[in-house]
């Protein structure tokens, strides 16, 4: 069965290869607009289910994985910012508190009239901003195109305290929840899940104890 992954992000590519597949990797024909009146959570579902099915569309016999990541905090979701202004005052908010982060997955094929969605969520806690922690990591430029305006994975790795949930659900894709949708839709994978769990063989992982 052949597989495409509707996303060209460097670290979803990465982390899907882990599972030891075969897949192509394809831009997916959806911009993330959110709807009025949906929830974070009822978002980020459409999201993923949106790209996946923008490229089931055009391949109905290919398998297509969509997935999206979005941040709640106070009911609300937090996107990307649009520069280092609102970037700040994304952190800024996160700081010293516990918030959401939402990924989901989607798995859809036209000619199998297959057509699942299911989410991992993960509760984030944000160091204070002691000696000025928001402002050095805003000078990596690194928040910019990233959800909340951190990235776990990287530099902004530091402003994290602890995370309960799925660490790689944080990063955008959480593998568990991935090989659970594939085994359903009959392409079960070959990676030995719990070493990889075990093992944490991804940048930052291995500093927070729960995964």
């Amino acid at each position: 069965m052949q597989l495409i992954l509707a996303s060209t992000s460097p670290r979803r590519r990465e982390l899907l290869a882990r599972l030891g597949l075969l897949f192509e990797s394809c831009a997916p024909a959806f911009e993330e607009q959110p709807l009025p009146g949906l929830t974070p959570l009822q978002q980020v579902r459409r999201f993923a289910q949106e790209k996946a099915r923008s490229i089931a569309r055009q391949q109905p016999e290919y398998l297509v994985l969509g997935s999206d990541t979005v941040i709640e905090c106070d009911g609300r979701m937090m996107g990307k910012p649009s520069d280092l202004v609102e970037a700040s005052a994304m952190l800024t908010t996160l700081a010293g508190r516990e918030h959401l982060v939402h990924t989901a997955v989607a798995l859809c094929c036209v000619s199998r009239s297959f057509d699942r969605v299911a989410v991992a969520t993960a509760t984030v806690r944000m160091k204070g901003d002691a000696g000025g922690r928001i402002e050095q990591y805003l000078a990596t430029g690194e928040s910019l195109g990233k959800a909340g305006a951190y990235s776990i994975q990287g530099e902004g790795g530091a402003l994290v305290e602890s995370v309960q949930g799925d660490y790689l659900g944080v990063v955008g894709l959480p593998l568990r929840l991935v090989a659970t949708l594939l085994a359903g839709a009959g392409l079960p994978v070959s990676a030995d899940l719990d070493a990889l769990y075990r093992e944490k063989p991804y940048p930052n992982w291995a500093r927070f104890a729960r995964d």
